[in-house]
């Protein structure tokens, strides 16, 4: 097979194959290693004998790509048998033609040469001459680049194929057609055209597919045959020959038996990110995938080679972009995981976007750069501030003259569209009812952000808007294309948006299949720009085929035409579409998370974009703005407005509020205003926050608010302002009677059976009105009592009439209906009332972080398509199968289920460390640390209640005296509040009689290292500690250590406690992201939020 092969690295080869498939080798839960795929290593070897075994071999196994903790184990197997990772060496005779290549004349500049690169092309040639191949790197590395060049060194054409989790059998081979005559016939995908026309197929995303699909390559890629829907075979171009020689046929005989030849030059080429155990596929290079290629793993260019790329492409740097690339090493290089998973939005993809744009528009400042480029105004707190104090440290800093309110200057004088300092002509167009024409209002600082969106298109780049709901992202793309004089295609995208509706909208006439173009291939042919809306709505994997087409101006569409790039040299026939050069894509999303509950389009996407936020007016814009909208309504009234707006904005960037009011809200109220001058301004108010009456602790917290800024009362919000609302709008709720009858003794009444509503009496348990028994509105009743009906209030004259002696007999019968019902859970009087000093002090917080807990539920449960069904919404992928008489031609949504055989979902785990050493109880005097500690227990047994199927805890001590003190054990959460204050109390005492030392690091490493061995979705670990660590001589960096120890496990320190500026000093010592300081028990559920929102960047 390989005669010549060198024998000595052959055998090293066989011995470390055979010793990783070993039982032995069993313990390190290796994946397969890939046996038949050795006689490729051979044939490699033989024709490049220079290559060491190590290269051959990661060429099967790279098993850095997908391995973790097991790297230094398989090395360790490895270098027994003397094979190791060596520096790159000579390069066969292949390196002349790379070089030649690089050498002669190119139309294209797009590729820099860099040595790293070229040897990379190397490899790539020396596994394309014998196998299909695929390329595995981070996202913007350049794998698509180098595809490209391979292909243009070989003479090949590419056939660009973009994988996606929808994406069936038949999307890969054969899809069902009809001609125009109504005939339906079987339609060659682009994979089996690429093969019958010898061509490289580049699968892009073969990490998104799902493994079913991707098992119908098997034989093509490893016998080159191929069973096709419609019976036809493709075979090799071997056996093909054969087939012709041996029984004399013509290539025509054997096209009508159905037997096609796949062209000796076809190949694949596979490009796919690196598995995370964070992404909804988990490790997609399993045996199955390793047996189809051969690998190469592509890393990040370092800093010499990418400072090589941009000079040569955008000459000398400037010293903003020389910090810009230098953070990006930083965070590429960052052992901390927050920061490590942030380098993916500075790309090298990303940072010549920043180079381009910063020659053309220079400027002094990197600033404004890294907070469009990390849309840092959304990212979770936790990442934002660990970003924030890098920037810091390269002495990054904002603009000090740089105002968004500065005025700026936007016209149209000659055919000529003038924004701040930026001018383009008016593009001139025939599609004149496409042009936008909206009603908008100049403000600065939406010029200031339409000047940059200018700059972008003359640059030719495509935008991404993000931002909350009713911003304005619209308005201002509206008005930025009704500036331009820019036709706009516009598409809506939703939860069940898929890959056919967003390309093309098929219909049956006449009995034919027909494809109308959607708004996308509209704006494709005709130049005009594409606005998608709510692109965060749509799956990610239904969104990421707009990758080839941003990326490299291709795209295969559901009915088998092809987008090709302006400057294509394929001919376009009739199934080509070439792009209009003057095509532009506009997409606008939500900010990622709770409300909102998109998906993370800007993590997905967002390097393929020239991204910009888009926030709230600042406090002067909204009030320029609102003027302009209310002319006639009070300057003072617009700025209450603005302030009331503004706090409640605050308030829901630090999470004590969940929906972010936007301008939108206030604009409505202000035209309200001026339509209706007359109207009560707080009746107004109200009706934006109506939604909200129904969470008792929103009302309280709006109420606050407009009490604040000059509301007649912060009971604004509450059930009386509600009930006189409506008393004014004439919707009943109460009504006014009078009994004049007596009362005799408290009761609770009968149980009527069938809950009928009783008015007055003194009989029926819940009635209203009346007297004697539980109920409402009524007088002499022991206690509250509602049924549900409609309340008849008795006066405050009639019910002040009750004698004293009923009163008292009332008051102690519903005292003993309170102990009974204390006593049903178990507790006295006494632990009732100490246990609400500890509750009522964070009931608030208790509510705010089960809005957060009950987020991070939610994202579990997703719909998805269920195709192939009797009944539902029509399958756009099957009409043709329907005009056949199929009738499993239908899909509805449905849960996710399980995939069969695939494992229970596991639960997160959340371990809190808390201090009960001496000085907790010793210093509480001082700074109430042993409060805060006792009322965080408190909240988090509160807040976690009820979500243990999804997130399970525990608490855990440390003292003088011990490392581990199990005050909640896992899986044993305390049920009622007699078990939580049991807890708390147990704290407490412990913390005043133990005796005095400090155990924090390792209370800390035993509860990280226990942790790390049990099986769960996330582990998450949180160190409740005073900051009094100097004392007992532990060095930060020690504790630092401990936190980061474990990677399965995510570790951070909240000090509750410090004397002077201990907790300060401490956290600038700890990883960034690592360390929080919490001075007031409230700020503790914003503390955890940003914890539990450092889950969300992981998979960006």
């Amino acid at each position: 097979m390989a005669p010549n092969a060198p024998q000595g690295k052959i055998e090293k080869i066989l011995s470390c194959a055979f010793a990783i498939s070993t039982k032995e080798s069993a313990a390190l839960e290796l994946p397969d290693f890939p046996l038949d795929n050795l006689p490729l290593a051979a044939k490699v070897l033989e024709n490049n004998p220079h290559l060491s075994p190590h290269s051959v071999l990661f060429r099967l196994y790279p098993y850095r790509a997908f391995l973790k903790e097991q790297i230094s184990h398989l090395e360790s197997l490895l270098s027994s048998f003397d094979v190791k990772a060596e520096a790159p060496g000579l390069y066969s005779n292949f390196a002349r033609r790379v070089r030649a290549f690089l050498e002669g004349p190119r139309q294209s500049q797009v590729y820099v040469e860099t040595d790293y690169q070229n040897g990379l092309i190397e490899e790539m040639l020396q596994s394309e001459s014998v196998a299909d191949f695929c390329i595995v790197g981070p996202k913007g590395c350049g794998k698509s680049l180098l595809v490209q060049q391979v292909a243009d060194i070989l003479g090949k054409q590419t056939e660009n194929i973009v994988l996606y989790q929808d994406m069936t059998a038949r999307d890969l081979i054969q899809q069902r057609t009809t001609l125009d005559n109504g005939d339906t016939v079987w339609k060659l995908s682009p994979l089996i055209l690429a093969a019958l026309e010898g061509k490289i197929a580049v699968l892009d995303g073969i990490n998104r597919i799902h493994p079913s699909t991707l098992s119908v390559l098997h034989r093509l890629v490893q016998d080159r045959e191929l069973q096709l829907h419609d019976s036809k075979r493709l075979i090799s171009s071997d056996r093909y020959q054969f087939i012709k020689e041996n029984f004399g046929l013509t290539d025509q005989q054997l096209e009508e038996s159905g037997i096609l030849r796949i062209h000796p030059d076809f190949r694949i080429v596979a490009i796919g990110e690196p598995p995370t155990t964070q992404s909804p596929t988990g490790n997609w290079m399993t045996p199955e995938v390793l047996s189809l290629f051969l690998f190469h793993e592509v890393r990040t260019l370092s800093k010499e080679e990418e400072l090589h790329i941009i000079t040569s492409k955008y000459g000398p740097i400037s010293r903003p972009l020389h910090k810009i690339v230098e953070l990006a090493h930083i965070l590429r290089n960052s052992t901390d995981q927050t920061l490590n998973n942030l380098s993916g939005h500075l790309s090298t993809r990303q940072l010549l976007r920043i180079a381009a744009r910063m020659k053309n528009y220079p400027t002094n400042f990197a600033f404004d750069s890294i907070q469009t480029t990390f849309m840092v105004k959304f990212l979770p707190s936790l990442a934002r501030q660990a970003l924030e104090k890098t920037v810091q440290k390269l002495g990054i800093v904002p603009e000090e003259d740089y105002s968004e309110d500065s005025p700026i200057i936007c016209e149209v004088r000659d055919n000529i569209v003038t924004i701040g300092q930026s001018s383009v002509p008016v593009y001139k167009t025939t599609h004149l009812t496409k042009v936008p024409n909206i009603l908008f209002y100049d403000v600065p600082q939406h010029l200031h952000l339409m000047e940059k969106m200018l700059q972008d298109f003359q640059l030719g780049q495509h935008l991404l808007l993000v931002g909350n709901q009713g911003v304005g992202k619209n308005k201002i793309v509206d008005r930025f294309l009704e500036l331009l004089n820019r036709p706009r295609e516009y598409i809506q995208l939703h939860r069940d948006t898929t890959v056919q509706t967003l390309t093309t909208q098929p219909t049956v006439k006449d009995g034919r299949l027909i494809h109308e173009d959607s708004p996308l291939v509209k704006a494709v042919k005709h130049g005009h720009v594409l606005v998608v809306d709510e692109a965060d709505k749509a799956p990610t994997h239904v969104t990421c085929i707009l990758k080839t087409l941003v990326e490299s101006g291709q795209m295969i569409l559901s009915d088998g035409r092809r987008i090709i790039p302006t400057a294509s040299q394929e001919t376009a026939g009739e199934h080509h579409i070439r792009i209009h050069p003057d095509f532009r894509v506009i997409i606008l999303a939500n900010r990622p998370g709770f409300p909102f509950l998109g998906n993370d389009f800007f993590g997905a996407l967002g390097d393929l974009f020239s991204s910009h936020a888009v926030e709230n007016p600042s406090p002067g814009s909204e009030v320029t703005l609102l003027r302009q909208y209310g002319p006639n309504v009070p300057l003072e009234t617009i700025k209450k407005l603005v302030r009331v707006f503004g706090d409640l904005r605050n308030m829901a960037d630090q999470g004590l509020l969940s929906y972010p009011y936007s301008t939108r809200e206030v604009v409505n109220i202000v035209k309200h205003i001026e339509k209706f001058p007359d109207a009560d301004l707080e009746d107004v108010v109200f009706n934006v926050f109506d939604f909200d009456r129904y969470s008792p602790e929103v009302v309280e917290t709006l109420g606050e608010v407009l009490e604040k800024h000059g509301f007649s009362s912060k009971n604004v919000m509450t059930a009386e302002y509600i009930a006189a609302k409506r008393a004014k709008e004439k919707i009943q709720v109460t009504v006014n009677r009078y009994s004049g009858l007596d009362t005799k003794e408290p009761k609770h009444g009968k149980e009527d059976p069938d809950n009928a509503p009783h008015v007055g009496g003194n009989t029926w348990a819940g009635g209203t009105g009346g007297r004697d028994t539980a109920g409402l509105g009524g007088k002499g009743g022991p206690y509250r009592l509602d049924k549900g009906h409609e309340v008849h209030q008795l006066s405050d004259e009639e019910k002040n009439a009750v004698p004293d002696h009923i009163l008292r007999a009332a008051r102690e019968m519903g005292r003993k209906a309170f102990q009974e019902k204390l006593k049903e859970i178990g507790m006295s009087g006494y632990d009732a009332t100490l246990y609400n000093q500890f509750y009522n002090n964070v009931s608030r917080q208790v509510q705010s972080l089960r809005i957060i807990l009950g987020n991070l539920q939610a994202k579990n449960k997703e719909r998805h398509w269920t195709r192939h069904q009797t009944g539902g919404e029509l399958d756009d992928v099957k009409l043709v199968d329907g005009l056949l008489g199929e009738k499993t031609i239908f899909r509805r949504r449905t849960e996710q289920e399980p995939e069969i055989g695939a494992p229970q979902l596991k639960p997160k785990i959340f371990r809190v460390v808390v201090d009960v050493s001496g000085s907790m109880y010793r210093f509480n005097g001082y700074d109430g640390r042993l409060d805060r500690e006792l009322e965080a227990a408190v909240l988090v047994m509160e807040a976690f209640q009820g979500f243990e199927d999804k997130i399970q805890y525990d608490i855990i001590g440390h003292s003088g005296e011990d490392v581990s003190i199990p005050f909640v054990k896992l899986k044993e959460p305390p049920k009622n509040n007699k078990e939580r204050l049991d807890v708390i109390r147990k704290m407490h005492a412990h913390a005043q009689y133990c005796w005095s030392g400090d155990h924090t690091l390792e209370g800390t490493e035993s509860a990280i290292t226990s942790l790390a061995e049990e099986e769960c979705d996330e582990a998450i670990v949180v160190v409740l500690s005073d900051a009094n660590l100097q004392r007992y001589g532990i060095p930060p960096s020690q504790l630092a250590a401990a936190l980061t120890a474990k990677s399965n496990v995510s570790g951070y320190a909240i000090f509750i406690g410090s004397l002077g500026d201990q907790a300060e000093r401490l956290q600038e010592k700890l990883p960034a992201g690592r360390a929080f300081i919490c001075s007031d028990v409230s700020q503790l559920p914003q503390i955890l939020k940003q914890i539990f929102s450092s889950s969300v960047i992981s998979t960006l």
